[in-house]
């Protein structure tokens, strides 16, 4: 029985965008397999590790009896990917196979029955909805995701907070040693919602998201988090955790101020990191009026200095940060204009941008 027969990239586009969340081994080996169902009115691949759900929908592929089957998403990738874009590919199921036809090509595959294939359940009760463009939701989630944290024993830092209050979509993201902050106004009164969005759906939305104006529909509830867009649905529980007060970390009193491009010191920076101690990436920034002194060392006693001229005129400082979290906000923000704040040697520091009125980052010191 032929599910579906149609151009090699019209299947591999939606399919490709659903298997990024599938591992290659896994304890059910149901959830290596994507779940593709016809209807009469489209075609779909869904994909799920339980945690996170992702749907794609083609309506190339319309009419024929419905059907489900459920199929190793790599493999089909794989073979998919090696096909020449414009072939004509046949999906067909024979028994408990699925026979991929393109051209002179037969690939057999196993597969597992639809109804055994887990959907997460939609949630009931009150959810913050609202709209965004896809470009404003991933330059947003671009402005802070590099921050959170990676297999964290604090769980709740795995992942990125979204606020929606005051009309506002703030962001935050935190591994305990920096922080990224940006917000966002929205064009409605929506309840206030706080939840945190783990880590692995923030990375997905960001390769999934597109540089355009159409429309992202975002749904927070307690328990999920939703965004649709496009021929795309993805649907996340949330980390259940309680995220550290952000408003307590970010700085407001340092006088001590500091301007600059950002390219210069970005890429001083770049140089500096090469002769920093390789485990603890420390970098001493000595800072007095219109002066910037960049200094690393490592355990060669090798040393790196690099000498910027700034905007400068607060007090004489000698403070050390690590140069990774530094080039972090530097690669991942655009803009040409730094402000970086100081209080003392001990305090930590604020970074802003001219161009980035609704961003903030803040980065704890280290000892050197």
């Amino acid at each position: 029985m032929v599910l579906v027969k149609d151009k090699c990239n019209n299947i591999l586009d939606p399919l490709s965008a659903v298997s990024g969340i599938i591992e290659r081994r896994h304890t059910l080996p149901i959830l290596s397999n994507v779940l593709i169902e016809r209807t009469t009115q489209a075609l779909s691949f869904l994909a799920t590790d339980i945690e996170i759900q992702i749907t794609a929908r083609s309506t190339l592929m319309a009419g024929g009896d419905p059907r489900a089957v459920t199929v190793g998403a790599r493999k089909l990738v794989d073979i998919l990917r090696a096909l020449p874009e414009d072939t004509e590919v046949t999906l067909q199921q024979q028994d408990k196979r699925l026979l991929v036809k393109a051209g002179k090509s037969r690939f057999t595959l196993q597969t597992l029955p639809a109804e055994d294939f887990p959907r997460l359940a939609r949630p009931a009760g009150e959810a913050a909805r609202f709209v965004l463009s896809q470009k404003a939701l991933r330059r947003l989630l671009g402005l802070v995701q590099y921050a959170m944290a990676q297999q964290d024993i604090r769980y709740y830092l795995n992942g990125l907070l979204m606020v929606v209050e005051d009309r506002q979509l703030k962001l935050v993201a935190t591994d305990g040693h920096r922080l990224a902050y940006a917000s966002l106004k929205l064009n409605a009164e929506l309840p206030r919602q706080e939840v945190i969005v783990p880590r692995k759906t923030v990375l997905e939305l960001v390769k999934l998201l597109a540089d355009s104006d159409e429309e992202v529909a975002i749904e927070l509830s307690t328990t999920q988090a939703a965004f649709s867009f496009g021929t795309v649905e993805v649907v996340s529980k949330l980390v259940d955790g309680k995220f550290p007060d952000y408003t307590r970390v970010i700085p407001t009193q340092h006088k001590n101020r500091l301007q600059t491009e950002r390219e210069p010191l970005r890429q001083a920076l770049q140089r500096a990191a090469i002769l920093s101690n390789e485990k603890f990436r420390g970098v001493r920034w000595v800072l007095t009026e219109g002066s910037l002194k960049l200094v690393s060392s490592n355990a060669e006693q090798e040393e790196a200095q690099e000498d910027l001229d700034v905007k400068y005129s607060g007090d004489a400082l000698d403070i050390g940060f690590n140069v990774n979290y530094l080039l972090d906000v530097l690669n991942n923000v655009p803009g040409s204009a730094v402000e970086c704040a100081f209080g003392d040697s001990s305090s930590s520091a604020l970074i802003s941008y001219a161009s980035e009125q609704d961003f903030k980052y803040v980065v704890m010191p280290m000892r050197i």
